[in-house]
């Protein structure tokens, strides 16, 4: 059976999906512990945001917030739909857009750090007690022509 999965966006000031990204979130953060933010934090930074969506059969699997500068403010992928290729995708539409694509990560957050390092973002600073909760991150950036040439296999998908 052929899964197909429909890219969505949210523009700033629209906030069609940010209950179910929200749900997402809050998901991945009670199991494996990411992600943690205030709910009004993260509506907020959503609603100021461009949000790239992955849906299928009508359910939210993945989304990418990011903001006018390139800035991934929030990056998610439903437990059981990783492997398959979508936050690479995602983070290839915002680089269709931008000269650079940044972030920050937990330092602890050893999976996201792979994933970054797989897509060739590179760390440009720590920075110690970033996280409400006293945790430390790292400043993360992926641009210029590495950005295009690691990027161009993914956007084709």
């Amino acid at each position: 059976m052929s899964v197909t999965v429909e890219k969505r966006t949210d523009p700033p000031g629209e906030s069609d999906h940010v209950t179910t990204a929200w749900d997402l979130k809050e998901r991945i953060r009670s199991e494996e512990g990411v992600l943690r933010q205030r709910r009004g934090f993260f509506v907020d930074a959503y609603r100021r945001s461009t949000t790239h969506l992955l849906v299928e059969n009508d359910a939210l699997v993945a989304f990418a917030s990011v903001r006018r500068d390139g800035y991934v403010l929030f990056l998610a992928v439903h437990p059981s739909h990783r492997g398959q290729g979508y936050a690479e995708r995602l983070i290839a539409d915002v680089a269709e857009g931008h000269r650079s694509v940044t972030c920050h990560a937990r330092t602890t957050n050893e999976m996201a750090l792979g994933f970054y390092e797989h897509l060739g973002f590179e760390v440009v600073r720590r920075i110690d007690d970033y996280y409400e909760d006293g945790g430390d991150a790292y400043y993360l950036k992926l641009g210029g022509e590495s950005l295009r040439e690691r990027l161009s296999e993914f956007v084709s998908r």
